[in-house]
């Protein structure tokens, strides 16, 4: 029984809530983990009434494998966001969100490695045009020197890490509903950076206002919309198409920085943001095309 809601339509959604993460990071004022840990926890804490009334029941029927593969994926996400955040501190907002969505480089082997998942030549072709629109993107604003070079390879490695931890829950959400798989990952995350904070010795009180707010706004808009709805899309759509679609947040985030941030839009990214889209419209087409001929041959 296929989705009741075009999971295409969902994707879109958690693309948009996503590209205002980096945004909320670039203009708060706590390190890093903190805002990570923040993000996570009240993500949790907002979760939490809806889970207990409805899904606690459901932790008793989860397996060892999908609780190992769970944890994993949870910690994963942890450092994602630790690293990612961090990155900001070194290089711009498009430099790093470029970066840090760059995962079919990490997809298209991870897949085809553990899922035998094949793809057309096409695809593939798709793929790299929409990488290269990314680097297009950020090409006037990459330094790659001192600390701007830091902050890539920062990115770089946040970006790994995500693509690990879509394909850990690609396997689990066959198994598990939506929120409780959620709720696990996202608390796991949550006890995971809240041990990071406590070695690093960061005070995880006396921020501004403004940022309390922005630690809020970080849980509900990219994590409970965004990131909560790429867990929704992975049990109907592959990690790969998940993360084509991710590389339209790179074109989000230019935009919004512009606007909140001042940071200007240059030639290259409005070039680079046009050929991401174009290429992820191709993929997208292209993949949907492939399963329907593996469709009809197999009625055949």
């Amino acid at each position: 029984m296929g989705p009741k809601v075009n999971p295409y339509l969902i994707l879109a959604i958690g693309v948009i809530s996503v590209s205002t993460s980096a945004i909320m990071v670039k203009v708060s004022t706590a390190p890093s983990e903190v805002i990570a840990f923040y993000r996570l926890f009240f993500s949790v804490l907002i979760m939490l009434p809806v889970f207990l009334l409805k899904y606690a029941n459901e932790l008793r029927l989860i397996t060892k494998r999908d609780w190992l593969f769970s944890l994993i994926a949870g910690v994963f996400l942890a450092f994602h966001f630790i690293l990612w955040f961090e990155s900001l501190n070194y290089t711009s907002v498009a430099s790093s969100t470029v970066l840090v969505t760059l995962q079919p480089l990490f997809a298209f082997v991870g897949t085809y490695v553990f899922f035998k998942e094949k793809f057309t030549m096409r695809a593939i072709l798709c793929g790299i045009m929409a990488i290269i629109g990314s680097f297009i993107i950020s090409w006037g604003d990459f330094k790659i020197s001192g600390s701007a070079l830091f902050g890539d390879i920062l990115a770089l490695i946040a970006c790994a890490l995500i693509t690990a931890y879509l394909m850990f829950g690609q396997t689990v959400r066959k198994r598990v509903s939506l929120i409780t798989y959620t709720f696990v990952v996202y608390a796991i995350s949550a006890v995971t950076l809240f041990v990071y904070v406590l070695i690093l010795g960061r005070p995880l009180t006396n921020y501004p206002t403004s940022d309390w707010v922005y630690f809020v706004l970080l849980a509900i808009i990219p994590t409970l919309l965004g990131h909560t709805l790429f867990n929704w899309s992975v049990k109907w759509l592959s990690t790969s198409t998940i993360s084509m679609a991710i590389l339209l947040e790179p074109v989000g985030a230019t935009v919004l920085a512009y606007y909140l941030l001042n940071e200007k839009i240059m030639l290259t990214q409005i070039v680079g943001g046009l050929i991401v889209m174009a290429s992820l419209a191709f993929f997208l087409i292209e993949g949907k095309l492939t399963r329907t001929k593996v469709k009809l041959g197999n009625e055949h």
